[in-house]
């Protein structure tokens, strides 16, 4: 587990006593246990919902980021799933509240792991069918690429990179994606 996630996971949930990490029976992880009761500290991933916002003319939406990480760098529209919405919900709402646009999420283009971040990324090719760009902290810039137009060398996230790389190779097998893997330093921490 990344260590800026297990340091925040110091004592027992239901009686507060310090979790110890080690050897629990039946299981061939080591886990963090309530020494006292016996509670274990399941450590799970977080799903995070995306979109890709496609417009009438077959440009992809991206916003350039207004919030750590990767401030300043462009990424698709989402954010962490609720608890009482389905992963199409969380895309129209995330991509709502960054965009100003209301979406219809359409193919899965991809499901994506980054370990670092304890996330699964969830991406959606989405069509748009409302609303306006409307900045917010979270996008200080929203644009509508060509997909030709992409700007790799500024592309927040590996899963980002991954989800235009894969939605490219399905809508526009001739074009190939910027080769920006060992350019993004970001993208290792």
């Amino acid at each position: 587990m990344p260590l800026w996630l297990a340091a925040s996971l110091n004592n027992c949930s239901r009686c507060g006593t310090g979790l110890v990490f080690g050897a629990v029976d039946g299981d061939q992880r080591n886990r963090l246990v309530c020494p006292a009761c016996g509670w274990i500290a399941y450590v799970n991933p977080r799903l995070v919902v995306t979109a890709l916002p496609m417009t009438d003319a077959g440009q992809v939406v991206l916003i350039r980021r207004g919030i750590e990480p990767a401030v300043g760098a462009w990424a698709q529209p989402g954010g962490f799933l609720e608890i009482d919405e389905t992963v199409n919900q969380g895309a129209v709402r995330e991509t709502l509240e960054e965009t100003g646009l209301m979406i219809e999420p359409g193919e899965v283009i991809g499901l994506y792991s980054r370990l670092e971040a304890a996330v699964v990324v969830l991406v959606f090719e989405a069509r748009i069918v409302g609303g306006a760009f409307r900045l917010s902290p979270e996008a200080t810039e929203i644009v509508a690429f060509e997909p030709h137009a992409i700007p790799w060398p500024e592309i927040a996230f590996k899963t980002t990179y991954w989800a235009l790389s894969d939605w490219l190779r399905r809508r526009h097998p001739d074009l190939r994606p910027g080769d920006v893997m060992t350019e993004r330093r970001r993208w290792e921490g």
